[in-house]
């Protein structure tokens, strides 16, 4: 299964922890490629840190929801503490998508519900896969225009 993530940081060595998350997310995902890393304003009002934030895209074998529970395993051994909602974040692993698939559950929905509205997640993913698109929303040069 083709997947896309989005990785972000604004505490601590931000650089540092997007690479060791990288290589985290390697043991399960056979990474095709790596965006270069971007900084970002903060979104959801919050008052916080910019962040820095890539995307990644490869193949693995784990079905959904089994790849969501190991990011979110590999946030918490980055020591992501979940208590303010859009707060800031050692390390914040958005599963974007899985192929064309289109779910929802408990745990995930896929595509990401709010990466159509993220530049910083369009605009390093249409860098690494120029021909990329958002499963139920279009092509990520298109979406990335409209904002």
């Amino acid at each position: 299964m083709r997947v896309v993530i989005a990785l972000g940081s604004n505490l601590g060595d931000r650089s540092a922890i997007l690479r060791s998350a990288v290589e985290a997310v390697r043991e399960y995902v056979d990474i095709d490629r790596v965006s270069e890393i971007i900084e970002t304003d903060p979104v959801g009002g919050v008052e916080q840190p910019d962040y820095l934030n890539a995307v990644l895209v490869g193949e693995t074998e784990l079905a959904p929801a089994e790849l969501m529970n190991t990011l979110l395993a590999i946030e918490a051994a980055a020591g992501r503490e979940r208590t303010i909602r859009w707060g800031a974040r050692t390390l914040d692993l958005d599963f974007i998508a899985a192929g064309d698939l289109i779910m929802e559950s408990e745990l995930l929905t896929l595509p990401h519900p709010r990466a159509h509205e993220r530049a910083f997640v369009l605009q390093p993913w249409l860098e690494i896969d120029p021909d990329a698109y958002l499963p139920g929303r279009g092509p990520i040069r298109e979406l990335l225009s409209l904002l």
